[in-house]
């Protein structure tokens, strides 16, 4: 095994939703719930592509979650209005396979004595709904288009 994987186990899966913004929703509250459920803060991390008209677009998931957090706490009518305007515009384009592409970025990463948690996530999540049908791609290290990805994962935000 090369000295740059050892003390560190980690793989990409990668699933391509196309235009369904749905989907991608409901995956990203699958995996927040496992996070949060089996304690994998930093095992299990998740990051969004978007990619409208031929341009790329990089978004990370937090700032959507984030954002959706903080609307009950703005009492003003015209806040809310404003926001509901706002977040229904880009989902009407969203929405469409032809200008939209999504793919989701998940990142499993255990240490080496946690190797059965590992395959046992990878086996997990592409297995489960609504991943199936979002034409899941593992990658590990030393395969392919492992080193690419790992670089795209850390400039998404």
């Amino acid at each position: 095994m090369p000295a740059h994987i050892q003390g560190m186990a980690y793989s990409f899966l990668i699933f391509e939703f196309g235009g369904d913004e749905d989907a991608v929703q409901q995956a990203r509250h699958r995996i927040e719930g496992w996070k949060q459920g089996f304690r994998l803060d930093k095992k299990l991390q998740l990051k969004i592509e978007r990619k409208v008209s031929g341009e790329k677009h990089d978004t990370g998931i937090e700032t959507s979650s984030r954002s959706s957090e903080r609307s009950p706490k703005e009492n003003s009518p015209s806040k809310k209005k404003a926001k509901s305007a706002h977040s229904a515009e880009p989902k009407a384009g969203a929405n469409s396979p032809s200008e939209s592409e999504i793919r989701m970025i998940v990142r499993l990463d255990f240490s080496d004595h946690e190797k059965l948690s590992h395959q046992r996530w990878l086996e997990r999540i592409p297995a489960e709904e609504p991943f199936k049908a979002a034409k899941p791609r593992v990658l590990r290290p030393g395969e392919q288009d492992f080193a690419t990805t790992e670089e795209l994962f850390e400039t998404l935000d």
